[in-house]
């Protein structure tokens, strides 16, 4: 049974310098010459009102498309002559010290970018250049340039670059938020280093989500247009010959020597924009934080909370002095709306914050126990390190046992100890932690594992076996709603006793 999975769609290849090989193409001496020939005139590009060609669109955008060469040097080896060592040794002579090899391995990575101004700043995928001791790009007239990296941001897998070069074809980015499911494209790229490569599809969703890119800026558009390994930080181009994407992940039941399914990901023109300004500006993405971990609405989280729809999302932990606690945000509450604009996706509500200015002012509609109110926050500014969990170790607590079996929830549950809670990393006792997880219980269908930290139940804190107890019975046949610390981390789980 194969395994989908998201993976980067740059393509490498090893290269030797020096190296050389030989084809069984026919030279241009082995041909016969040409006999000219009448050329057919192009084929229309509507006929009776139907599109049956994008040749004008691939035309128009293709030659601002380029082949990106990454090269990483390997460190060279010390060449091996075990018989010479042995020659010097027998005449009494220390062996020579011998040069290192200066035909170090060269592994290349092969990927794409577009270039976004005729004076030759290209946009790319981070993946595509990261940690890359030289980058060339070649142009579709076979020009080739080296590039110098302008900056770089990993949490969008975005890179911006430039070539000393003027009057260069450039691509115009367009608004992907007035992109629609359904809309035709057209990905242009290098997939596989086979050259330049144009297919057609459609956008298939937008705001997805894959987990692959370091951080949780994603709110990609997904495209059914075949994109291959190769194809990374290529053209996206809707009809009007608009970029509107840089395609950069593909889903494929091969991993990464897997190829396409019809589900690729493209990261949007609005985001790419607004990164490609900033580290032209100063080398530097500045992104604004609330300082909250956040989770969507369930449909049973909705009937444990008595909501009467799944719309906003739902805050499952404030950081302490953060932007949000100062703001007056609090654990439980439901956030409807940011600035007027409502929040069906807690990714929406993401990636709005970031790509606020830290420092700005931004209203956020908040629903408490049944009441709405506005509340304001300054946001601050993000930082990787604040993303980290305190722990990212597993957690496996050494219990005694468990004390109580969760009743309807399939679980065992202790108090946290010292000596527990020392072990997990956790700044309190409060709670009770998870010693076993029946496998075929509801506990264990909602994600609940052993070392998970219960802290409430139904919004209220539990210390102790006869407190679940009196939650659960309360509770009657709604979905139960526990909030768990787990890796220094709290989150909202639904479970359906």
């Amino acid at each position: 049974m194969l395994r989908s999975k998201f993976v980067m769609v740059a393509i490498l290849v090893a290269a030797f310098s020096g190296a050389s090989c030989k084809t069984g193409l026919l030279s241009s001496g082995d041909v016969p010459p040409a006999q000219p020939q009448n050329q057919a005139p192009p084929a229309p590009v509507v006929v009776d009102g139907v599109r049956t060609s994008y040749a004008d669109v691939v035309e128009k955008t293709s030659p601002a498309v380029v082949r990106i060469e990454a090269d990483h040097k390997e460190k060279a080896s010390q060449i091996q002559q075990p018989d010479m060592d042995d020659m010097f040794r027998q005449f009494g002579l220390p062996a020579p010290r011998m040069a290192p090899n200066q035909r170090p391995q060269i592994e290349r990575g092969l990927g794409s970018g577009v270039i976004v101004s005729a004076d030759g700043t290209i946009l790319t995928n981070y993946h595509v250049v990261e940690g890359a001791d030289k980058i060339t790009v070649m142009t579709s007239d076979n020009k080739s340039y080296e590039a110098k990296v302008v900056g770089l941001d990993q949490p969008s897998d975005l890179a911006v670059l430039k070539i000393e070069a003027q009057n260069l074809p450039f691509l115009t980015l367009g608004n992907s938020d007035n992109v629609r499911v359904g809309d035709i494209v057209l990905a242009i790229g290098n997939p596989l280093g086979i050259g330049q490569t144009v297919t057609a599809g459609i956008i298939s969703a937008k705001g997805r989500r894959t987990g692959l890119s370091d951080g949780s800026y994603e709110d990609f558009l997904q495209t059914d247009a075949p994109i291959n390994r190769g194809n990374s930080g290529g053209a996206l181009v809707n009809l009007n010959g608009e970029l509107i994407g840089i395609n950069s992940q593909i889903l494929s039941p091969g991993g990464a020597s897997g190829g396409n399914i019809g589900i690729g990901f493209s990261i949007p023109s609005n985001m790419a924009s607004s990164v490609m300004e900033q580290l032209l500006k100063d080398g530097k993405v500045h992104r604004g934080m609330l300082g909250i971990n956040i989770q969507n609405v369930t449909s049973d989280t909705a009937k444990a909370l008595d909501l009467k729809d799944t719309s906003g999302v739902l805050v499952s932990n404030v950081k302490s002095g953060s932007a949000a606690d100062k703001a007056g945000i609090k654990r439980g509450d439901i956030i409807t709306a940011i600035n007027g604009e409502k929040l069906e996706d807690s990714n929406v509500l993401r990636n709005k914050v970031a790509g606020t200015a830290p420092g700005t002012d931004i209203k956020l509609t908040v629903l408490r126990e049944g009441k709405e109110q506005e509340l304001t926050a300054k946001l601050d500014e993000f930082n990787s390190q604040d993303a980290k969990t305190a722990d990212d170790g597993k957690n496996d607590p050494n219990g005694d046992g468990p004390q109580n079996q969760g009743g309807k929830l399939g679980l065992g549950l202790q108090p946290v100890t010292p000596q527990i809670a020392k072990q997990l990393g956790l700044d309190s006792t409060d709670g009770l932690v998870v010693t076993d997880v029946d496998p075929s219980g509801p506990a264990a269908e909602a994600g609940i594992a052993r070392g998970d930290v219960v802290l409430e139940v139904n919004r209220k804190a539990v210390s102790t076996a006869a407190d679940v107890k009196a939650a659960l019975d309360g509770a009657g046949e709604k979905p139960v709603l526990l909030l768990i610390s787990r890796r220094g981390q709290t989150i909202y789980l639904t479970v359906k006793p």
